[in-house]
């Protein structure tokens, strides 16, 4: 187990000690809840840019900011001690697609600020919340080609990922995170990428923050993308010495739970974070996922009596509903236990 002294966050470590801490929810789901037009995403701003801009959800903490704090202060009313920041795609090369990638460091910065403004507005002496600066997997991958004819080829390389995450992080930390989360990993050399560009950020500002990190199983194979087991994926990325080692997205919690067994069993010294998708997707559904709050929250609490979580939360297709029965449902459940 490695320790470290964190320069913000300082409670994170006795908190998860204590109970089982909370995450919060999908952002994409409830901003396409929004039915945000066009002219509307693009704000004054950016009324003249040249190509659509409808779905970057990243632009809307420079264009619609009331959005954005609005969902995060609903998730915090449901009960998450964590929120993450609305910077999935707030690099560079995932900006690249709308043009925008000169943007990227203004909207990690902005981003943080409003996730800092709403968890201090909610924060009390006896129950902290705290901001979790995201960084996404970007749309390239390091590890496979984008060409089936070409199984060499990519289409980005270790060191144009290591600079975007760079800036990610340093926008992310100077807007007031007080944890970085690298998440939905299906490729672990992007994963490494990001984390080397963490540890440059912690050196470059003189502060260390907690590290979580969160991989996403594909299928039934049990593999990340990049063709990783589980227990694979978590020794190859434990020299970061993450807080938390979890798993979130693609699947939901029911078939997830063998994974998340695996990931606990090769990580024994860290603590364990999960969030699911909320079930399968369904297209008729409001959400666009199968699972009610309540089989979700079911689904988390026999995660936590099997002694698996640290952290619960949600990912696609959950809401400040599903929020809010997970932490009515883990309440007083011990949490899992290092070591």
């Amino acid at each position: 187990m490695w320790t470290h002294v964190y320069t913000r966050a300082a409670q994170l470590p006795e908190i998860l000690e204590r109970r089982i801490v909370i995450l919060d929810g999908a952002m994409g789901t409830m901003i396409q809840r929004q039915k945000i037009e066009e002219a509307r995403w693009r704000g004054v701003r950016f009324a003249d840019w040249p190509g659509d801009v409808a779905g970057n959800n990243e632009l809307l903490s420079l264009t619609c900011p009331e959005v954005i704090a609005a969902i995060h202060e609903q998730y915090l009313e449901a009960g998450a001690d964590l929120i993450e920041t609305n910077t999935f795609g707030a690099t560079s090369i995932a900006q690249a697609d709308y043009g925008m990638e000169a943007l990227a460091g203004e909207m990690n910065v902005a981003s943080a600020r409003l996730a800092r403004v709403a968890c201090d507005r909610f924060a009390t002496a006896d129950r902290p919340r705290f901001v979790v600066g995201t960084l996404g997997p970007t749309p390239r991958t390091a590890s496979i080609s984008p060409d089936v004819n070409d199984p060499g080829a990519r289409n980005v390389d270790f060191e144009q990922l290591r600079a975007a995450y760079l800036e990610q992080a340093l926008g992310l930390v100077e807007g007031g995170a007080d944890i970085l989360m690298v998440e939905t990993i299906f490729d672990t050399l992007n994963a490494k990428a990001a984390l080397f560009a963490i540890e440059e950020c912690f050196d470059a500002t003189g502060e260390r923050l907690p590290v979580m990190i969160s991989g996403t199983v594909t299928d039934a194979s049990g593999r990340i993308l990049s063709g990783q087991t589980v227990a694979a994926f978590a020794i190859s990325v434990r020299h970061a010495a993450p807080i938390s080692l979890g798993l979130n997205c693609a699947l939901g919690a029911a078939l997830m739970r063998p994974y998340v067994q695996d990931l606990a069993a090769a990580a024994p010294g860290t603590f364990i974070s999960c969030h699911p998708n909320a079930g399968l997707p369904n297209p008729m559904s409001e959400t666009g996922f199968d699972e009610t709050p309540e089989v979700t929250a079911r689904l988390l609490r026999e995660f936590a009596q099997a002694g698996l979580v640290n952290i619960v939360g949600g990912c696609c297709g959950t809401t400040p509903a599903h929020i809010a029965a997970v932490a009515q449902a883990v309440d007083g459940v011990p949490p899992r236990k290092r070591t």
